[in-house]
């Protein structure tokens, strides 16, 4: 069986095949299926944003397709950037300007007080074009300073620490992110969901 993961991004796409790996299941990325254009995300809600994504890889290839959208809600910040996390210090920036950019809103404020929410969430859209939306999400504190390097397009990834453990995202292995991660969650649904349908 094969499904369309509807996204350039690689470490998300590293992320989510790993969730299938071992099934009967090939996931293919946009790339992978050789889909051209971009998705416009201008929904208002991680789900339209989802939907607009999954959607736009069932309009190219016909196929079941998944897809992810993913928002950050910082509690001294008043929930931001949420659904903006990924262009939250502008379009076209680096993946490091944007973790500075996060950094220098939270100047001052103690690790006590930098408390966030990861949410994410998945749909599945078949190839008659119904959908069924999944979600994940994970709470822990954007730490001071950053320890270590981003993933790549993944700013949060070397500064947002989750409660109960020692590492920042960036520091652990795929294996071990998805077992934890908002991500993850919400992409074993998704993997169940398939499974159930096999």
């Amino acid at each position: 069986m094969e499904i369309i993961l509807s996204s350039r991004n690689k470490s998300k796409i590293e992320q989510i095949k790993a969730v299938f790996s071992g099934l009967d299941i090939k996931v293919l990325s946009l790339e992978d299926a050789g889909v051209e254009g971009e998705v416009i995300e201008d929904g208002t809600t991680l789900e339209e944003n989802a939907l607009k994504k999954a959607v736009f890889g069932h309009k190219h290839t016909g196929a079941w397709c998944i897809a992810e959208d993913t928002g950050l809600f910082i509690d001294t910040l008043d929930g931001q950037p949420g659904i903006y996390a990924a262009r939250w210090a502008g379009k076209g920036v680096t993946t490091e300007a944007t973790r500075d950019f996060t950094l220098k809103k939270l100047e001052g404020v103690p690790l006590h007080k930098r408390t966030a929410t990861f949410q994410t969430v998945a749909v599945v859209v078949s190839p008659t074009g119904e959908h069924k939306f999944f979600s994940g999400e994970v709470k822990g504190k954007i730490l001071l300073k950053p320890r270590t390097e981003c993933q790549p397009n993944m700013p949060y990834s070397g500064i947002f620490m989750p409660d109960g453990q020692s590492k920042v995202w960036a520091e652990m292995e795929v294996e071990e992110e998805n077992k934890i991660s908002h991500r993850g969650k919400a992409f074993r649904q998704v993997r169940d969901f398939f499974l159930k349908i096999l």
